[in-house]
């Protein structure tokens, strides 16, 4: 374990930046900082970063608050700039594979390949077939991953990892959670914009997608049909996650005036997010020898919305439980453990992200 200190983790989203600093001691690991904010709306869309000024004073405001000298920094991209492949090449040795990467993966991008960069990982070094090896293919396009590196360094920070939110999740889960070879589960992360599945046979990613709904779909239909601001929408919403305990005058003040319209849009929104689940678990199991996922571990900002739970155990038939990202990591008499809390499946991604350490791969 006497390796290098973690990396500082930033996530930027859509809807904010989180960041936190873990600390490993021995065989442990401990929260030493976390820190969120919301950005403007639109700042940054489909992943992409729309307007650089306001999500720079975002995350200078987050880091003059933060007590950490550490500038490294591991970051992650999600979204249509991003392509993730899992392909079958023939067995051959990480050079080999470096050295070809480039020409296989001319077949599977819908980009020129001097326009990304590339990555591979051999996920298994012998596939079902004798004399081959199962690799997880990732393209970025150069100019997307270079906005966030230059609004990295242009505020002091020094990134050195990046990765793909799909697979930060999967670093988080791994280091939290028990898995089993066989019995595939369902890592899905809902984002404001969008949603990621991942699913893990064993300690394996062996099937990624990216989803194009997300929470804020919760919120403009409230929005919409209530009136009220985006500010407002996004209370009203979070009363259904114990946002606001049951019983309280806020919780008996949202019951009222959420109209029977509102909860119908807002059931239609979780039935999207079921549907497209299910159709993207029913392609995994028509297309691999292994199960359906037995499980689904929900994280993102609406992984607690009571709804959608509900409506994901009953339309999939499948159990369903909310991700902890601090279920092996102590908060010890962290300031806001409390709050930690209750905010932890929306820190899914920015954990991943702290776990990893300068130069991983």
């Amino acid at each position: 374990m006497a390796r290098e200190k973690l990396c500082l983790g930033v996530d930027i989203g859509a809807s904010g930046i989180k960041l936190c600093q873990l600390r490993r001691q021995r065989d442990e690991i401990a929260l030493e900082h976390f820190a969120q904010a919301p950005l403007p709306p639109n700042a940054v869309l489909d992943g992409n970063i729309m307007n650089p000024t306001q999500v720079r004073e975002v995350l200078e405001g987050l880091l003059s608050g933060l007590k950490t000298k550490n500038k490294q920094v591991a970051f992650s991209v999600s979204g249509h700039s991003v392509i993730i492949r899992k392909i079958t090449l023939p067995q051959m040795t990480t050079e080999e594979l470096e050295e070809s990467l480039p020409f296989e993966a001319a077949q599977f991008i819908p980009f020129d390949v001097n326009d990304v960069y590339l990555d591979g990982q051999v996920l298994t070094p012998e596939s079902r077939e004798q004399g081959q090896m199962d690799v997880v293919l990732v393209a970025a396009k150069k100019d997307y991953i270079r906005d966030y590196t230059d609004l990295l360094t242009e505020v002091g920070l020094e990134p050195v990892v990046c990765d793909v939110d799909a697979f930060a999740i999967e670093t988080m889960f791994l280091t939290n959670y028990d898995t089993s070879p066989g019995n595939p589960i369902a890592l899905v992360n809902i984002g404001a914009s969008k949603s990621t599945l991942n699913i893990l046979n064993g300690s394996v990613s062996a099937f990624t997608r990216d989803l194009g709904i997300g929470g804020s779909a919760f919120t403009e239909v409230i929005r919409k049909h209530m009136g009220v601001s985006f500010e407002e929408a996004e209370q009203m919403k979070l009363s259904d996650s114990g946002g606001i305990s049951a019983g309280s005058p806020d919780q008996e003040q949202t019951d009222a005036v959420m109209s029977h319209d509102v909860l119908e849009a807002m059931e239609n929104v979780a039935n999207e997010i079921s549907d497209q689940l299910n159709r993207s678990m029913e392609f995994y199991g028509a297309t691999s020898p292994d199960p359906r996922p037995s499980h689904i571990y929900l994280g993102g900002g609406c992984a607690s919305l009571k709804l959608l739970e509900r409506t994901i155990i009953n339309r999939l038939g499948i159990g369903v439980t909310v991700i902890d990202p601090f279920n092996r990591i102590g908060l010890g008499g962290h300031d806001n453990s409390t709050r930690l809390a209750a905010i932890a499946p929306a820190a899914s991604v920015v954990v991943g992200l702290a776990l990893r350490f300068p130069g991983d791969c």
